[in-house]
C-alpha cells in the first residue's frame, strides 16, 4: 500500500510548495498560502469593508474607470451549519487515491488542507463540535481556538496529531510531508484523502466525498443544494452587471506572489483561477496568451496580457508591501492598465481560491470589489 500511494502523481498546487527555510518553490503551502504574513496588514488596501450584497449596490457604469486597490472582504465568516446530524457508521469509501478505507467513528475528526476547504465543511455539515485540530489555513472563529498540527506554515506535524487522538483524518495531498499521512494510516487511524482540486466545477463533489466518509449523506446533500442556491444568486447578480461582450470585460490576471520568498507565480488554465475570473464575468487573459497551470511570472506574459485587473491573495500583497511594494518589484506590470489605475483587487489567501460551502459569499465580495468598489473603499 505505501508504495502504491507514494508513486500517487503530486497534484500541481503541491508542486509549488516549498516545505524548506529557503522556500525551494515546489508549491504554494510553504511559502506561506493563508498564512498570515503579518498579524498587522501591512499593504494592500488595508482590512477593508464587508461586502454588501452586489444587487444592491450601484455598480460602475465602466468598471475601467476606478483607480485604487479594493480588498474584497466576505460580509459574514460565521458558520451556519445546515444540519445536526447524526452520523450513520461504519461507512467504507473509495477515497481519490484509489484506497478503501472503513470510518467506524466521527467522534474526533481532523479535516485538512491547504485552503481550509474541508474543515469548513465540517462545520457547515454540522459536525463542528467533532473536530479537535486544525491546520494554519482553518482561521474563521469557530475553528479558531482549535489546536494546531502545522508547523513552519503548512507542514503536518505527527505528534500534535497523534496527541490529539483523531478517529479519523480526512485530507488531501495539498499537505506534507506524505509520510506523515501514511504514518498516520500506520497508527491505525482511518485516513480519507479526497480530492485536491479546488475550483467551481466541484465544489458539490467535494461536499459529497466529505458527507460521506463521515456517514452524513443527507447533510451533504442539502449544503450542496444550500451552496449551489447560493452560487446562482450571484452569478445571476454578476451577468446583471458585466458586460455581454468579451472585449468589453475587463482583462484579468491572477497573480500569486509571496515577495519575503522572491515567489511570483501567474496562475492560468486549470489553476482554479481561471474558473473563477470567468464566474465573476471578466476577460481571463491567461487563455489568450497560452499560459496554462502556475508558473513563474515573467515580463514578456505580462506585456502580453495587459491586463485591467489583477487578482491576488491579501497576504501576497501584504509580502510585498501593498501595490506600491508589488509594481517597484514587477516593473512591467507597472506599464499595464492595471499598474497606472493600480486596479487590484485582493482577498483573505483562505478564500479566494477555497471553493467550498462560502463559495457564494466570495464570489460576492470579488464581484462587489469589482464592479462597485466604491460601496467598499
Amino acid at each position: 500500500m505505501s508504495s502504491r500511494v507514494l508513486s500517487h502523481p503530486v497534484r500541481p498546487l503541491r508542486r509549488l510548495l516549498t516545505v524548506s527555510a529557503t522556500c525551494v518553490v515546489l508549491g504554494l503551502a510553504g511559502c506561506g498560502l493563508s498564512s498570515p504574513v503579518d498579524p498587522e496588514r501591512s499593504g494592500g488596501a488595508g482590512d477593508g469593508t464587508a461586502a454588501p450584497r452586489l444587487a444592491d449596490v450601484t455598480p460602475l457604469t465602466d468598471a475601467r474607470d476606478w483607480t485604487g486597490a479594493t480588498r474584497a472582504v466576505v460580509a459574514d465568516d460565521s458558520v451556519d451549519p445546515v444540519a445536526e446530524p447524526a452520523p450513520r457508521l461504519p461507512v467504507t469509501v473509495t477515497d481519490a487515491q484509489g484506497t478503501r478505507v472503513t470510518v467506524r467513528d466521527a467522534s474526533r475528526v481532523l479535516a485538512l488542507d491547504v485552503y481550509g476547504t474541508l474543515a469548513r465543511t465540517v462545520f457547515e455539515l454540522g459536525l463542528g463540535d467533532r473536530v479537535v485540530g486544525r491546520d494554519i489555513s482553518t482561521r474563521f472563529d469557530a475553528a479558531a481556538d482549535l489546536p494546531l498540527v502545522t508547523q513552519n506554515g503548512h507542514d503536518l506535524a505527527a505528534e500534535a496529531i497523534l496527541e490529539l487522538d483523531p478517529t479519523v483524518i480526512l485530507t488531501d495531498t495539498s499537505l506534507g510531508p506524505w509520510n506523515v499521512v501514511l504514518q498516520m494510516r500506520d497508527a491505525g487511524i482511518p485516513v480519507v484523502v479526497v480530492d485536491s482540486h479546488r475550483g467551481l466545477d466541484n465544489v458539490a463533489e467535494l461536499t459529497t466525498q466529505v458527507a460521506t466518509a463521515l456517514g452524513v449523506p443527507e447533510a451533504g446533500a442539502a449544503l450542496i443544494e444550500r451552496t449551489d442556491a447560493e452560487v446562482a444568486a450571484v452569478r445571476a447578480a454578476i451577468a446583471d452587471v458585466a458586460p455581454e461582450a468579451q472585449t468589453d470585460r475587463l482583462r484579468t490576471l491572477f497573480l500569486y506572489v509571496r515577495g519575503q520568498s522572491g515567489v511570483y507565480y501567474l496562475f492560468g488554465e486549470k489553476s482554479g483561477a481561471d474558473g473563477l475570473i470567468d464566474a465573476l464575468g471578466l476577460y481571463d487573459v491567461a487563455e489568450e496568451i497560452g499560459w496554462d497551470g502556475m508558473k513563474p511570472v515573467t515580463d514578456e506574459a505580462i506585456v502580453a496580457a495587459q491586463p485591467d485587473l489583477v487578482l491576488m491573495m491579501s497576504g501576497g500583497l501584504d509580502s510585498v508591501d501593498g501595490v506600491d511594494g508589488l509594481l517597484e518589484r514587477l516593473p512591467a506590470l507597472a506599464n499595464t492598465p492595471a499598474g497606472e489605475r493600480e486596479r487590484f483587487v485582493d482577498m483573505e489567501d483562505s478564500q479566494i481560491l477555497g471553493f467550498g460551502p462560502q463559495t457564494g459569499d466570495v464570489l460576492n465580495a470579488l464581484a462587489v470589489a469589482v464592479y462597485a468598489p466604491g460601496a467598499v473603499s
